[in-house]
């Protein structure tokens, strides 16, 4: 905005993979909001959480203020040593390991291991197999668009930590809503670490109700890959390949990517352009009346 004007409602944010359609929110009471979370909220939370996600009776799950609140605790869960990230992918995790000491690397054996599944800006898929370090974090933020590929399953095992995160498929994340799913030892770590009353209780209770919803998280992932073809064919046709994503965003190629980005950047739409690639552009998915102002600026 500083650069090329305009107010916060002018602009059409693109450059996340936030559901654009987000779950709509009622049936909150003045207690959730007067009172601290008791255990029992956590309790019907994490209850709904193992059903939606099909998480073994052997695994804890600890809710969390946001994803990124437990990545940033998950390097303190052991004695820092070698962690191994396949780049490209979501920055977050190098950054928390390498502030507690973590040395980052690409390849290799290592103490640890990062997994985003499905990779983030890729799309990637990771497999049972790829889970083979101590310490192995197998980030599903992106997972609900796809359950069927979950490595979920593998929470059970000691050392696993999958990670889930509300503000993608269902358009919350100012909700600041996430989940740890992994063997009880580390979960009570984990627990330790975040400290109490770490989730609101309007959090607790609207991710309740939107877990249980089934309806909406299938109309959901219809809609959603829907219009994930629909944004490939207005990017395709105007000289954009596609090389991976998922149907929250998709990533192309294109002839210059910093260009592209100013160019939508005029008409107030903001994409991802990433520091080690001049030709990769991300985008999200607009709202419904933000597909007409998008085909304009291209």
């Amino acid at each position: 905005m500083a650069r090329y004007g305009g107010k916060r409602d002018d602009w059409i944010d693109l450059s996340t993979g936030i559901n654009p359609h987000p779950f709509e929110v009622s049936g909150l009471r003045p207690s959730d909001w007067m009172e601290l979370p008791d255990h029992g909220a956590f309790e019907r939370l994490s209850d709904a959480a193992r059903d939606f996600w099909g998480v073994p009776d052997t695994a804890a799950i600890l809710p969390a203020p946001g994803a990124s609140a437990v990545i940033a605790r998950i390097p303190a869960l052991a004695t820092a040593g070698r962690v191994q990230i396949t780049m490209p992918t979501y920055n977050e995790h190098a950054a928390a390991f390498t502030a507690q000491g973590w040395a980052v690397q690409g390849t290799g054996a290592a103490q640890a291991r990062v997994i985003v599944h499905p990779n983030n800006p890729d799309g990637r898929i990771w497999q049972e197999a790829d889970a083979d370090a101590p310490l192995t974090v197998i980030d599903e933020s992106f997972c609900d668009v796809t359950p069927d590929a979950s490595l979920v399953h593998l929470a059970e095992r000691p050392g696993v930590v999958v990670l889930k995160s509300f503000g993608k498929f269902w358009g919350l994340a100012g909700l600041r809503l996430g989940f740890a799913i992994g063997h009880p030892d580390l979960i009570a770590r984990l627990n330790d670490l975040t400290g109490p009353w770490a989730v609101s209780g309007p959090a607790l209770r609207i991710g309740e109700q939107a877990l249980r919803d089934r309806a909406w998280a299938a109309a959901t992932r219809d809609r959603l890959a829907k219009d994930a073809a629909r944004l490939d064919r207005l990017l395709t046709t105007r000289g954009a390949r596609l090389v991976g994503g998922t149907s929250l965003f998709r990533l192309y190629d294109v002839d210059d990517a910093a260009a592209w980005q100013d160019r939508l950047a005029r008409a107030h739409i903001w994409s991802r352009v990433f520091p080690y690639s001049e030709t990769y552009l991300r985008l999200g998915l607009p709202t419904a009346d933000g597909w007409a102002r998008l085909e304009a600026a291209l």
